[in-house]
């Protein structure tokens, strides 16, 4: 990246030899602004890993710990269902009482019950853990994005979330494949315990980095308290969504779980209404309700949520079906995902730096509609061969749907926060990756339920074909509600020409 002209005017003075750096104050002229980039996309990792990396590993978790199909779904849903709720809350903790403190305290506690989470002993346990280690994830994740608009000049600002595309697409889907081989592995006869255990270094690492690198004053002006009646509000429109999704087919679906689900929405309009309220008042909402005046945001919300609860179910569905119904080892299941990986990485790239800065919108669109067509060609791979389906019958199917993901996702950020002020960007962030965790999490829960219901009544072919059915309706929809996106992002947010 060639250097700015304010960079050029920050002192030269060299760091001690064998001494860590000295953050400068922060500004355009944040000088050590690219290793933060790196510390923060290392915590995007641990998180998206950990989403991910599970799924491939709960199968081998079930055989240890037995208990019914409910707990192989909230083992993955326990954390994001956690993460979602106190996401929003974590960024506007981050507004009060400073980013790099939030981050600090959010890395730390995610590590140390990424640890908890390897010597469970029973289901309970893990899942317990997996529901707090969520819990501070969202204090980490939604500092990163805030963090960067402070110490990246406007010019190099889009090209730092272009880094986030190829990242999060591609530990989205190396995820699995990682987990099968360390399951397999067997490494130090820690089987299933070692997805956990790879957090420890990674979020070490994470701490030492934001401790000497981070900026200290990183607090949102104006900022005042935090919206605790905001916090419950939102808090128990979520769980009032998600809970039954995921415990409704164990417990029969009795009545009690239809009129949870909704009762969730009038009590996400009664939290709107609230914060429109607060913020009339003078007071100091949880969200700022002038991001729902963006139409960039707002319809990158719509987007984001139908295509993450996509993705989310579809891998749920995809690795179940190998393990489950094929009866493939962890390591054949994850490494038969390679051609997703390999396709999101060439979507990624192309969109990135050359089809997205060129034609923007149509870009998140052509993704869409590419990954309907891989998701079909799944679909009709394992209606053809069945139970007999080999990893080589699924490669054009698994390539073509993560070049349609890599083609969305490098844009995706750029384009939501398009519009956002340096006074939004802290609750923006928040509510884009809530957003995000609670799509993950209605995916796992609606299609993982689906997808157990078919299998016991119709089989595990007839459950992946109803699960790719409700992947590709839920790209189509998202491909819809993305027509309300601007044509182009911010000439000021376009990455920077090398």
């Amino acid at each position: 990246m060639s250097t700015n002209q304010a960079e050029t005017a920050a002192p030269a003075t060299a760091p001690i030899a064998g001494s860590a750096p000295e953050p400068d104050p922060p500004g355009p002229s944040y000088r050590w602004r690219w290793w933060i980039l790196g510390t923060i996309l290392v915590a995007e990792v641990m998180d998206l890993l950990d989403t991910t990396i599970v799924s491939i590993a709960s199968p081998a978790i079930h055989e240890d710990f037995g208990g019914g199909t409910s707990q192989l779904q909230w083992i993955g849903a326990a954390y994001t269902l956690t993460f979602a709720v106190l996401l929003i809350t974590g960024a506007r903790l981050g507004d009060l009482v400073g980013r790099r403190r939030m981050f600090l305290i959010g890395t730390f506690g995610f590590t140390l019950f990424s640890a908890l989470c390897a010597v469970s002993v029973d289901s309970g346990m893990l899942i317990g853990s997996r529901a707090v280690q969520g819990a501070f994830a969202a204090l980490m994740i939604p500092q990163g994005l805030g963090i960067m608009r402070e110490v990246f000049p406007p010019k190099e600002v889009g090209g730092a979330f272009a880094a986030f595309g190829p990242v999060m697409g591609l530990s989205s889907v190396l995820g699995p494949v990682l987990g099968g081989f360390l399951v397999t592995a067997d490494i130090l006869g820690t089987g299933w315990r070692m997805v956990f255990l790879i957090n420890i270094p990674l979020g070490l690492a994470g701490v030492v980095l934001a401790w000497k690198l981070f900026p200290k004053n990183t607090r949102t002006p104006g900022a005042t308290r935090l919206d605790l009646v905001g916090m419950v509000l939102l808090s128990a429109a979520v769980l009032l969504l998600i809970y039954p999704l995921v415990q409704g087919r164990d417990l029969g679906w009795p009545i009690w779980t239809y009129l949870s689900m909704a009762g969730s929405v009038p009590l996400f309009g009664v939290f709107g209404w609230y914060q429109r309220r607060l913020r009339t008042s003078g007071g100091s909402p949880l969200v700022e309700p002038s991001l729902f005046r963006n139409r960039a945001f707002t319809s990158a919300l719509g987007v984001g949520i139908f295509f993450f609860a996509a993705m989310s179910g579809l891998m749920f569905g995809l690795t179940l079906m190998m393990q489950l119904g094929s009866g493939w080892t962890a390591m054949h299941a994850g490494s038969t995902m390679i051609p997703m990986s390999l396709g999101i990485a060439v979507g990624a790239g192309l969109s990135g730096a050359v089809l997205g800065p060129k034609y923007g919108r149509k870009v998140l669109h052509v993704g869409m509609l590419v990954m309907t067509a891989g998701v079909l060609g799944l679909w009709a791979s394992y209606s053809h061969w069945g139970l007999h389906i080999t990893s080589w019958d699924l490669i054009a199917g698994l390539a073509v749907t993560g070049l349609g993901m890599g083609l969305l996702i490098a844009p995706f950020f750029d384009i939501a926060l398009a519009g956002v002020t340096d006074q939004e960007s802290g609750s923006a962030a928040g509510v884009l990756n809530a957003v995000q965790q609670l799509g993950g999490s209605i995916g796992i829960a609606a299609l993982g339920t689906g997808f157990f219901s078919w299998a016991s009544s119709r089989g595990f072919v007839q459950a992946t074909g109803w699960t790719m059915g409700c992947t590709a309706a839920a790209l189509l929809v998202a491909a819809a509600v993305g027509f309300g996106l601007p044509r182009m992002a911010r000439p000021e947010s376009a990455p920077v020409e090398e």
